[in-house]
């Protein structure tokens, strides 16, 4: 069995012997045919010929097979050279070239471990450093405001008051930075379950509009509903939509930035969708920030949005609910012209039967 299993024949090298045995054989066989010398149709030449042939046949496999293994080694030898030391010290004189295949794949499997390990170094890293500096900037503001009523600003009423509401104010951020972050890792390990249910999209966006209201007047802008029916009734969590209307609707008003400022939401009906746009005659954003924008505590003006106390998260757990919802959304910006979200909620199954 040990014999058996050491023994390798190389097909290649057999098939190229028999093929110059086969040759050589045609050649003696018609030069029997055509010649007069009766030796050469003798039995005794025959059986001269056929053992030549097989002789022929296994010295030309064993010089074939030297000559194959002399190439190969000679260019595994040129290979081995270009490879990291760490690889070359363990080779040996027999290795083969499916052994150096498995070697180099081993090779670019743990290079590309290496590589994966390192990116999510540097995200954790970023991701840390984004975590304390948004958590930082509360945080100092409320030690600040204590050191100074402890400084005897208690005593004035107008200005105990008025640090109180501010910390009050910074306290709020910090909470809606936790909660914001907790949603999110939540939405990504699975713990969120939604809470699907038929409702009419289109009221659910006049909600979000008598919410913003108040703050939309602040930047003197306006809003409107575009719709191709009075009704449209959808088929998705409405508390995670009415999240993703408030956190798009509510960025928009924020950079406004313009006189006759408007936001315009969108809703029509399509085979089995329903398609909602958000759009403002804003700021809009820059090319190079577009295929950022859905990222953790990503800003597109970070002094602007730290002043208005946003989480930078907003974009983010628009994203991770629409994902949640099997759905992606699309973001169209032109700079200092305004920005178009897009995206699509399955259409209520009443919705489908009454059009049947």
């Amino acid at each position: 069995m040990i014999i058996r299993n050491s023994v390798k024949i190389n097909w290649l090298s057999v098939a190229a012997s028999l093929s110059l045995v086969v040759v050589v054989g045609i050649v003696v066989v018609l030069f029997e045919v055509y010649t007069d010398d009766v030796y050469f149709k003798t039995k005794d030449f025959n059986y001269f010929l056929i053992f030549t042939l097989l002789l022929v046949f296994i010295l030309n496999y064993f010089v074939l097979e030297f000559l194959f293994s002399f190439y190969s080694k000679n260019q595994i030898r040129r290979i081995t050279n270009i490879l990291p030391e760490d690889i070359i010290h363990d080779f040996d004189t027999d290795i083969g070239f499916k052994e150096l295949e498995e070697k180099v794949h081993e090779m670019n499997q743990k290079n590309a471990e290496i590589d994966m390990m390192k990116e999510m170094e540097n995200y954790r890293k970023e991701y840390i450093g984004n975590v304390s500096h948004e958590l930082k900037t509360p945080l100092f503001s409320i030690q600040g405001y204590i050191e100074t009523l402890r400084d005897g600003g208690v005593e004035d009423l107008n200005i105990r008051d008025k640090y109180l509401q501010r910390i009050d104010n910074s306290v709020e951020r910090l909470l809606n930075i936790v909660k914001d972050l907790d949603m999110i890792n939540r939405f990504e390990s699975g713990q969120i379950a939604l809470k699907y249910s038929t409702f009419d999209i289109n009221n659910l966006i006049q909600e979000v509009f008598d919410l913003l209201e108040m703050e939309a007047e602040k930047q003197s802008m306006t809003m409107q509903l575009q719709t191709t029916q009075s009704q449209l009734f959808v088929y998705a969590d409405k508390q995670r939509i009415s999240q993703v209307l408030i956190n798009l609707i509510s960025n928009a008003v924020k950079y406004a930035n313009r006189e006759e400022a408007q936001i315009i939401v969108s809703t029509r009906e399509g085979t089995r969708s329903i398609h909602i746009s958000v759009e403002d005659n804003g700021m809009g954003i820059k090319p190079e920030n577009l295929p950022r924008i859905f990222e953790r505590f990503y800003r597109v003006e970070s002094s602007r949005n730290r002043k208005d106390g946003g989480s930078g998260l907003g974009l983010a757990i628009v994203k991770h609910i629409m994902e949640a919802h099997k759905q992606g959304i699309v973001v169209e910006s032109v700079y200092l012209s305004g920005t178009k979200f897009k995206f699509k909620l399955e259409k209520s199954p009443l919705e489908r039967l009454r059009k049947i």
